[in-house]
């Protein structure tokens, strides 16, 4: 009995010391809210060689830096601010700038139109709410793949505009882009003289895209563009196009079809633009095919000309101007990794004149690329065109250059 009353009184204190050596809960800790960060910096920096040598003219080489310091405010019950300076040094001015008014100019050399500049690139109010983004001041517009609306962005100084421009999501995959513009900032800088400077105008932008049907995506736009100065009058259009893009099996596939009135230099033509194309990526490849075809009198004087029609930029006044007499690029593009994170891009061009049956030329590009981290990439360049029209030169064009942002 007493050996009994001696395990039970061991067994109540040692369920005693179980529950005294157990510690109270920790009370919950509640991290602190993170203080909004009211300003941001940003960076884009670029370092260029280029090569240029145009038939009739004597080679360029062009060594420039051009780097973008900006600042970003937080958001503020919708709104927030932003603003960008453009500075692009010269190392190497051995070429010809592109307009009279910029440094260097030297009009017996090829031209690379990347000039020293020094200039405000973008400066903007920014409201987002209520399925809208409304941007008010100097900005980037860049509308479907650049070929008509676009910010020349390959040049060192890129072309922007002063506009107030919206974006209105609605439902079921419905995209409104509205912007109305007064300026043209162009590439060529607030140096430049005659029809190179910047241009007052009175723009109309409407694009559209619907992606509520499955695998299916459907575009239209109407742009109404009149320039003020004298020497643009010329550029003066109206253009209204559809676009739609789908899958076939595997192979994805792209039709635009647009309608240009008050085209052409009398701005009394009208003319048709045709672009298809279809491409098929097998593996870590993708092969792409297409045509794009320009009626006499077309023009895309608001482009990013040098994405369109082959690196060598051979056509890129005339398209701007409407003066092509019809151009039609037949091309073939195959892109493949080619070790080291390289990708590489070779396209082959046929071109044509309006009616298809004269040669125009023939061209070919190739790049490689590579991306060291998301903020260091490296891209090299080989554009080159054979002309078989007097209204174009024979051109050759390389370029290597670093680009770094954050």
């Amino acid at each position: 009995m007493k050996a009994v009353l001696i395990f039970a009184l061991a067994a109540v204190s040692a369920a005693h010391a179980g529950t005294t050596a157990v510690d109270p809960p920790a009370a919950e800790v509640i991290a602190p809210e993170p203080k909004p960060v009211w300003l941001t910096p940003t960076l884009d920096a670029r370092l260029r060689y280029e090569f240029a040598d145009i038939a009739g003219f004597d080679p360029s080489h062009a060594l420039t830096l051009r780097v973008r310091p900006g600042l970003r405010t937080g958001v503020w019950h919708g709104f927030s601010a932003f603003v960008e300076g453009e500075f692009t040094g010269v190392g190497i001015d051995d070429y010809h700038g592109g307009a009279a008014g910029v440094d260097p100019f030297d009009p017996n050399n090829s031209t690379i139109a990347d000039p020293g500049t020094a200039e405000l690139n973008q400066a903007y109010l920014q409201y987002t709410g209520f399925d809208t983004t409304v941007k008010l001041g100097r900005q980037r517009i860049i509308y479907d793949n650049a070929a008509l609306i676009g910010n020349v962005g390959w040049r060192q100084n890129e072309q922007t505009y002063d506009a107030i421009s919206l974006v209105h999501k609605f439902a079921h995959g419905l995209t409104l882009n509205y912007a109305w513009i007064n300026q043209v900032n162009r590439i060529y800088g607030s140096s430049a003289e005659g029809a190179a400077k910047d241009s007052g105008t009175k723009i109309h932008l409407l694009n559209a895209a619907f992606t509520g049907i499955d695998r299916v995506k459907l575009g239209g736009y109407i742009y109404l563009m009149n320039f003020d100065a004298p020497a643009l009058r010329g550029w003066d259009n109206d253009t209204f196009g559809v676009s739609a893009e789908t899958k076939v099996g595997d192979i994805a596939v792209h039709a635009e079809l647009a309608f240009q009135q008050e085209a052409g230099p009398a701005n009394d033509s009208e003319a048709f633009y045709l672009h298809l194309t279809a491409s098929r990526t097998f593996g870590s490849q993708v092969v792409l095919a297409g045509v794009e075809h320009l009626d006499a009198g077309f023009q895309t004087p608001l482009a990013t000309l040098h994405a369109m029609n082959g690196f060598a930029d051979a056509t890129d006044l005339l398209r701007a101007l409407g003066t092509h007499g019809g151009l039609t690029d037949s091309y073939l593009s195959h892109t493949f990794p080619l070790g080291w994170g390289v990708n590489w891009t070779n396209v082959a061009h046929l071109f044509g004149d309006n009616e298809l049956g004269t040669s125009i030329g023939i061209g070919f590009d190739s790049v490689l690329a590579k991306k060291f981290t998301d903020q260091l990439s490296a891209i090299a360049k080989l554009g080159y065109f054979d002309a078989e029209d007097a209204r174009y030169r024979d051109t050759t064009r390389a370029s290597i250059e670093l680009d770094f942002t954050f």
